[in-house]
């Protein structure tokens, strides 16, 4: 039996944390820092240790004598929690940050594409505010414009104008709106096609690819609105047919393992790849991300059947080319609960009610929600995630939006179209 410890605190690992507490491996789950959510799981425990506090972590592993440890989100990957843990000999799932680049600075990723002719849109990359104000008469609109450094999945600007494109270097280079993030910046051509999620568990040299998923990123329905760190999520995307996915792994996620490895960095944890699908089907990345996507962690581990510890344990061992992986058929949709305001400005410590809702097949998996003498207060941008599982998108969808329904407090915003590529592909084949 295994004491594991979960590093993160979102809704991405409050569903990590659901599907490890179902393992049988476990003898107990810790959660650093963890939520309101992660708390209420079987043989889990929240630690309160900031997710960044690599040496108050150590100390934790020692005391508690963990057998794996398992990092959600970025910011300790860029840290080099990974390189750490390593130094001390503890067992730890995730990229080194040498690895973990690929998220934490846009140039790097850009550039390292390049090199290994891995398909990206055209780009430049510029530190200096007047170079790169001069570097738009010369292009063509939409731009997009991305803060290098991590920016909490919001420092990308999609710039329909000169103006609007000149606006954006102001904030992120002259104003700090993404604090050092925005030092250095990457425009980019705008891409049109279908986004979608394609995330795989990473060994060193072999990748076991995860269902496909679609997040939205976009605020408001339609797609429309300031960017996001996403909106909902669904599982899994019909865009990604058997064909596109060998395409997928043959001009993507096997460039960057053999690059990686090249470069002296072999490269074992969570990847991820989001991709924008052109009509003509073929496909370019928009991004890297060095962990599980959220919220597309939310409907994936409501699909996915098989041990995570297990699956951990072999690609720590380089056993990923043996390990087979086990989804459920269905459909999961999950749709996101923000704060009013979210992406920008907002308001917290607002009264939830109605978490207390859950069936079978469907679960509210929280975020920003701190839990206070018996009440539940809003504490983050994005609040929670109603995750459903269904037969049909279709199914999975209204499943998802009458679990929400049940949920309130004040400002409560959410879009209302999550899913809706799937649900109109259903619509066309009947």
């Amino acid at each position: 039996m295994l004491n594991v410890l979960l590093i993160g605190n979102g809704g991405r690992e409050h569903a990590m944390a659901w599907k490890l507490s179902q393992s049988k491996q476990l003898q107990r789950l810790y959660v650093a820092p963890g939520n309101a959510g992660t708390a209420l799981e079987a043989n889990t425990e929240n630690t309160g240790i900031d997710a960044c506090d690599i040496e108050a972590l150590l100390a934790f592993v020692r005391e508690k004598k963990i057998d794996l440890t398992l990092v959600g989100p970025e910011a300790p990957l860029a840290k080099g929690i990974v390189n750490r843990f390593q130094e001390q000999g503890f067992a730890i799932f995730g990229p080194r940050a040498e690895a973990a680049q690929l998220e934490s600075s846009k140039a790097f990723s850009k550039d390292f594409m390049k090199k290994y002719q891995i398909p990206t849109a055209h780009y430049q990359t510029f530190e200096n505010p007047a170079l790169a104000k001069d570097y738009l008469k010369t292009q063509t609109f939409p731009l997009v414009l991305k803060a290098d450094g991590l920016a909490a999945g919001k420092g990308v600007i999609i710039a329909q104008t000169q103006q609007e494109a000149e606006d954006a270097i102001e904030q992120m280079m002259s104003l700090h709106t993404f604090g050092s993030a925005g030092d250095r910046i990457v425009i980019e051509e705008f891409l049109a096609g279908e986004e979608a999620s394609y995330i795989v568990m990473v060994d060193g040299e072999h990748a076991l690819p995860f269902a496909s998923s679609q997040d939205h990123k976009a605020r408001d329905n339609g797609d429309q609105g300031p960017n996001t760190g996403g909106m909902g999520a669904y599982s899994p995307a019909p865009v990604i047919t058997p064909e596109l996915e060998k395409t997928i792994l043959e001009t993507v996620i096997n460039p960057v393992i053999a690059g990686m490895k090249a470069e002296g960095h072999p490269y074992t944890g969570f990847l991820y790849a989001g991709l924008m699908i052109a009509p003509d089907n073929s496909i370019k990345v928009l991004e890297f991300n060095c962990r599980l996507g959220d919220p597309e962690t939310q409907p994936l581990m409501m699909r996915l059947q098989s041990d995570l510890i297990t699956l951990c344990q072999q690609a720590l061992a380089g056993e990923l080319h043996h390990t087979p992986i086990q989804w459920d058929p269905r459909v999961a949709v999950g749709v996101v609960a923000c704060a009013e305001g979210y992406p920008n400005a907002y308001q917290t410590g607002q009264n939830i009610t109605g978490l207390n809702t859950e069936q079978e097949h469907a679960k509210l998996f929280l975020a920003g929600v701190h839990a206070d003498a018996g009440h539940f207060l809003t504490q983050g941008g994005r609040v929670l995630c109603a995750t459903a599982l269904a037969p049909t998108a279709t199914l999975a969808q209204k499943n998802a939006y009458q679990l929400l329904n049940k949920v309130h407090f004040n400002g409560i915003y959410y879009r209302t179209d999550i899913g809706y590529r799937a649900v109109e592909r259903e619509r066309a084949l009947k």
